[in-house]
C-alpha cells in the first residue's frame, strides 16, 4: 500500500532524501513550540531531542537504513514516566517529580530513533475532559482558543493538531484519547485493553487505562500502533497474542463489513453531529460496508458503572502519594500524619479531591456491596452484551461526543455536566475493545466533529482499516497554524 496523507512518511522521505536533515526538523518543531499560545507542552526536552536528532543525521549520511519512525518529532503526554525528565501528571503534588526509569512505550519509540520533543500539558492525573484541571494552567484549542481541546489528553491533541508535534502518545482511562482527538479535529486511537503495556503509565483506574497514540492521519496512528503493540513481561496485563502489522491491512476491502449502530447512542446528541454522523454511514455504505442500526439498552448503564468504578480505582491508585519519599511537601508539618494530610490537601486540585471522596465513599464497608460490587457485576453483563453484538457485526458505529468543543468553565459548577461529556466514549474501556476517533466533518462554528468506531477485542486491525478506508474517502484532519512539513 503507498502512503497517502501520512506526515510520518511524508517526513521519512524528506530525511532520507536529505531535503532536511532531523537536526533543522527537530529545531523547526521547538521554535513554534515557543512562541505558541496552547499551553500544550508542561516540559520540553530539547536537549536530549537535538541530540537524538544528529545521531539520525549521522546514520542517514554514513547510507545506512532508517526504520519510518525514526527522526520523527514526537510528544508524550505527562502521565508517562520518562527517565530524567520531569513527569508532573499536570499536578502540583509532582510538579517536580523525576522518574528513574522509562515506561515501555518511551523505551520502544526512544529504541528506534523517534525525537522525543516533550511531555504535553493534560487534566491532573488525567481526571477531566476539557484539560482545565492542570496545575500548569488549561489547555487551548487550536481551532478556536476560547474552546478547550478536550481532555484528559488535551496538549496531546492540540500540539497534533497545531503541528506542533507529528504525533504523541496519550492515555485513555474514559475517553481521554478519542474525546480530545474529536475536539482538535485529529485522529484518536485506544486498542485493545492488553495491546500496549501500561508499564511506565502513572495510573488512574488499572483495568481502564490505555495507552494510544494520536496523529493527523489513520496511517500514522497505525503505524505508531504496530510499534508499541507488544507482549511485555513488565505489565501482566499485556497479551502475547496480538495482531501486529495493521499497517499491511489498511487498504483491505471492507464490502464484507458489517456495521451496527446503537439506537440508544444517536440520542441527545447536537443535531450538526447527527447529520455528520448519517453523512459518514453514507460514504461507509457506498464503499461496500453492511449498516444497520441495533437496540442495546443495557448501554444506559455505562456511565454509572463507569463512574463508580473509575472512583474506587483512581481513589486506591492515589493513596501512595504521601509526600514521604517523592513529590510536594509544605513547608511547615508537625508530624508525618500532618506531612501527608497537608501534602495531599495542598498537593491534589479540587477534581482529584472530588473522584477520591467518591472512590473512597463506593468502597467503604457500608456501601460496598451496593455501589462497587452491582457495577462490577453489570460490567461483565454490558461485555457480555456487547460480546453478543460482535458476533452480528464487525464493527459499532456512534458519535464520538454529544456535542463539539465547548467554551472554559463550561461545567464550573455542575461536575456531572462536565462527565457527561464522556458518555459516548466510556463503554469501549468498560468493555476493554478498541475504539477509534476519526473527524468526520465541522460543525456551524467551524469546530471539528469525531465519528467513533468500536470492534470486538483484538480486532484492532479490522477497526483500523475500516478508518482508514472512510478517510480516504472523507479527509478532514487539518494543520491549523503550525508547522508545515
Amino acid at each position: 500500500m503507498k502512503p497517502n496523507r501520512s506526515v510520518i512518511c511524508k517526513v521519512n522521505n524528506l530525511l532520507k532524501s536529505k531535503k532536511i536533515s532531523c537536526l533543522e526538523l527537530a529545531k523547526k518543531y521547538f521554535d513554534k513550540i515557543k512562541v505558541s499560545d496552547l499551553n500544550a507542552f508542561v516540559t520540553l526536552n530539547e536537549e536530549e531531542a537535538l541530540n537524538s536528532a544528529k545521531l539520525v543525521d549521522k546514520k542517514i549520511a554514513s547510507k545506512q537504513n532508517i526504520d519510518v519512525l525514526e527522526g520523527v518529532p514526537f510528544s508524550l503526554k505527562d502521565v508517562i514516566s520518562t527517565r530524567n525528565l520531569r513527569t508532573t501528571c499536570g499536578s502540583k503534588i509532582l510538579s517536580n517529580y523525576v522518574p528513574i526509569y522509562n515506561a515501555t512505550c518511551w523505551e520502544i519509540l526512544r529504541e528506534k530513533g523517534c525525537v522525543l520533543l516533550g511531555k504535553t500539558n493534560q487534566d491532573e492525573f488525567a481526571m477531566g475532559s476539557s484539560s482545565e484541571t492542570s496545575f500548569f494552567g488549561p489547555v487551548k484549542n487550536p481551532h478556536n482558543t476560547s474552546r478547550v481541546p478536550g481532555g484528559s489528553s488535551g496538549g496531546s491533541a492540540a500540539c497534533v493538531s497545531a503541528g506542533l508535534s507529528v504525533f504523541s502518545i496519550g492515555s485513555d482511562t474514559g475517553g481521554s484519547i478519542r474525546q480530545p482527538a474529536a475536539f482538535c479535529g485529529n485522529v484518536g486511537f485506544k486498542p485493545s485493553y492488553g495491546c500496549v503495556s501500561r508499564y511506565g503509565l502513572i495510573p488512574m483506574a488499572s483495568s481502564f487505562d490505555q495507552l494510544g497514540p494520536m496523529a493527523l492521519t489513520v496511517e500514522d496512528v497505525s503505524l505508531v500502533f504496530d510499534s508499541i503493540s507488544r507482549f511485555d513481561p513488565k505489565d501482566s496485563t499485556t497479551s502475547r497474542h496480538i495482531r501486529r502489522k495493521s499497517y499491511d491491512e489498511l487498504d483491505n476491502d471492507i464490502s464484507h463489513i458489517k456495521i451496527g449502530i446503537p439506537e440508544e447512542c444517536m440520542k441527545n446528541i447536537d443535531k450538526e453531529i447527527i447529520d455528520s454522523i448519517n453523512d459518514s454511514i453514507h460514504i461507509l455504505k457506498k464503499l461496500g460496508a453492511k449498516v444497520s442500526y441495533f437496540s442495546l439498552p443495557e448501554i444506559k448503564y455505562s456511565m454509572p458503572i463507569y463512574y463508580i468504578l473509575m472512583c474506587a480505582e483512581a481513589s486506591s491508585n492515589l493513596a501512595r502519594f504521601d509526600s514521604i519519599r517523592y513529590g510536594f511537601q509544605p513547608e511547615k508539618y508537625d508530624n508525618i500524619e500532618d506531612l501527608i494530610i497537608k501534602s495531599r490537601s495542598e498537593g491534589f486540585g479540587d477534581e482529584v479531591k472530588r473522584r477520591i471522596l467518591l472512590g473512597n465513599y463506593v468502597l467503604s464497608s457500608e456501601f460496598c456491596s451496593d455501589s462497587y460490587e452491582k457495577a462490577q457485576k453489570l460490567r461483565e453483563f454490558l461485555a457480555f452484551k456487547f460480546n453478543s453484538v460482535f458476533k452480528d457485526f464487525d464493527v459499532v458505529l456512534l458519535p464520538t461526543t454529544p456535542t463539539t468543543a465547548f467554551e472554559f468553565n463550561y461545567a464550573q459548577s455542575d461536575p456531572v455536566k462536565m462527565y457527561l461529556a464522556d458518555i459516548c466514549t466510556v463503554t469501549a474501556n468498560e468493555i476493554r475493545v478498541p475504539a477509534i476517533s476519526i473527524p468526520c466533518g465541522y460543525d456551524k462554528n467551524n469546530l471539528p466533529i469525531g465519528l467513533q468506531l468500536m470492534s470486538a477485542r483484538f480486532e484492532d486491525n479490522t477497526l483500523l482499516n475500516v478508518a482508514y478506508k472512510y478517510e480516504c474517502e472523507n479527509f478532514c484532519a487539518k494543520i491549523v497554524g503550525g508547522v508545515e512539513i
